[in-house]
């Protein structure tokens, strides 16, 4: 199962390895400073954040990926709510970049990606992808035609569909280059060169399907769009029922939009559209949208890893119990699924899902126990942990 991993950095040429150890440091105490909301006074607060978000300018600035994954590595081992506050700041300002000229209006550009699972006989063929033209342009325009972009906004659409190690591979600072080449595509009225942005197609990893294999492949549609800063039309409205009711539209809309693009994606992805299939997750910003990928790669992994072990033993899965709960692996946190027969003691099946730090852990078991209960097993349980010798502490009917 591929990992969030961390991109290799590219050095920065001015910063001793000590500094760099420092300045991550540095930039990990403030999150904490933060995140703990010590300071009584609003204006205080307000300055660190403005400061913290300074640092992270100026590390993607000089392309020191160091700083920016030293300083979140740190955080994630002294505080969750640090972790989160810290990671979420880096990937929002590598995703957005504003772009400012005088006598003109500020204006954003953002990454997005649509994570796109493909089903396919055989796995798709690379050389096959992004032949129609006619379709990816086609394909492009949608984003504004569903309205899920402003009518007044630029679109860029990347002919390329990637996989998660392409995905992975971009750091930080290569994400926030590929923000500053688009927009000077979108800005020169001559080609211009965009090194960041072709070396991130560096071609698929994986595959080696055979022929009569049922295969289902994670891809990303890759985007920028460049837009007013101060667009209405992605202005959330004030009040909670008015927020909400603005979400729920936009979903409508993007729910809508999977339908009608899907035919043209599938052109895009095979020389024969009707060989392909679709499950489309939910378009946001580059960061976010890779997790939710990896996130439901992850759990499609766990459940087929199950499914799997009950085959084996031959076993229905009415006849099991099943305890979801946190546990510990090494330095991390999983959440462990555990499957008993009647009568046994110990489990029939034991398996795990990776688990982010900054995430909610409820949501998660949640959603793990609703999964088991779609493959049969009713008895389904959490509980507040295992603890080392592997027994379930707190357990409790979900």
């Amino acid at each position: 199962m591929p990992k969030n991993k961390r991109p290799v950095p590219r050095k920065s040429a001015s910063a001793p390895e000590d500094n760099t150890e420092q300045m991550a440091q540095a930039l990990a105490d403030l999150a904490l400073d933060i995140a703990e909301r010590e300071e009584d006074d609003p204006a205080a607060l307000r300055e660190k954040e403005a400061e913290l978000a300074r640092l992270v300018r100026n590390a993607l600035r000089k392309k020191n990926d160091e700083v920016l994954y030293g300083a979140i590595e740190q955080a994630r081992f002294t505080d969750a709510g640090a972790f989160g506050y810290l990671r979420g700041k880096v990937e929002e300002a590598a995703a957005t970049t504003t772009l400012r000229r005088e006598g003109r209006p500020a204006e954003e550009i953002d990454a997005f990606l649509v994570p796109v699972f493909v089903s396919t006989t055989g796995g798709l063929k690379q050389e096959q992808t992004f032949q129609d033209v006619a379709a990816f342009e086609l394909l492009r325009a949608s984003f504004q035609q569903a309205g899920l972009e402003s009518a007044d906004a630029t679109v860029v659409l990347i002919s390329h569909a990637y996989d998660l190690d392409e995905i992975d591979r971009i750091s930080y600072s290569q994400l926030n280059d590929m923000l500053r080449e688009v927009a000077a595509t979108m800005s020169e009225k001559k080609m211009v060169d965009t090194p960041v942005l072709s070396a991130s197609i560096a071609g698929w990893s994986g595959g080696g399907f055979a022929p009569e294999d049922e295969a289902m492949e994670l891809r990303f549609l890759l985007g920028f769009v460049r837009r007013r800063a101060d667009d209405p039309f992605y202005a959330e409205p004030a009040g909670e029922a008015a927020a909400e009711a603005w979400y729920d539209a936009r979903m409508e809309r993007y729910r809508q939009w999977t339908l009608d693009a899907a035919p043209l994606l599938q052109a895009c992805l095979a020389a024969d559209p009707s060989s392909v299939s679709l499950n489309f997750l939910y378009q946001d910003l580059f960061y976010g949208a890779k997790e939710q990928g990896m996130a439901e790669l992850a759990m499609l992994g766990v459940m087929s890893e199950i499914g799997q072990a009950l085959e084996a033993h031959a076993v229905d899965p009415a006849e099991l119990s099943a305890i979801v709960a946190p546990a510990a692996s090494g330095d991390e946190l999983t959440l462990r699924i555990n499957l008993y027969r009647g009568g046994e003691d110990g489990p029939m099946v034991s398996a795990e899902k990776g688990f982010d730090l900054a995430g909610d852990v409820e949501a998660e078991l949640d959603e793990l126990c609703e999964a088991l209960r779609a493959m049969g097993i009713q008895a389904v349980s959490v509980a507040d942990k295992f603890d080392a010798d592997g027994q379930a502490v707190g357990v409790r009917t979900a």
